[in-house]
């Protein structure tokens, strides 16, 4: 049955699971899931608005993921401030030119092998040795 419906109800509906003091006041107040399908709409699930209605448990979690995202974003901060840019230059430099080198050895392998042929039957590798 949730297949026959627009995404944005499917949306709304994951949205009211997560919600489930707005699923109580709605069905107290009787006015109707309409009308709070339209602020959703609006003002999107992101708004302070939608706070009143979470539980304690969904709010502490969205808590510490906002604080971790700030921790991760004030490490990588602090460690890009600790980067000596000049060394990682060089170590770049140094696998470009790895890269290159073995780039080169690799085309040089295959241009041998396509103009190279093996010695047919009576060409022996050893010929020129013979008395």
């Amino acid at each position: 049955m949730d297949d026959n419906l627009h995404p944005s109800v499917r949306e709304f509906k994951a949205f009211l699971q997560e919600h489930p003091k707005l699923v109580e006041e709605i069905r107290k107040n009787g006015r109707g899931f309409q009308e709070y399908y339209e602020k959703w709409a609006l003002l999107g699930e992101d708004d302070q608005f939608w706070n009143q209605y979470k539980t304690s448990d969904r709010i502490k979690s969205d808590n510490r993921s906002k604080q971790g995202k700030a921790e991760l974003m004030e490490r990588l901060i602090q460690m890009s401030q600790n980067v000596d840019f000049d060394k990682l230059q060089k170590q770049v430099d140094n696998v470009n030119n790895t890269i290159t080198t073995i780039q080169d050895l690799l085309g040089q392998f295959q241009s041998d092998k396509g103009t190279s042929q093996r010695p047919s039957g009576n060409d022996n590798l050893f010929s020129a040795f013979k008395d």
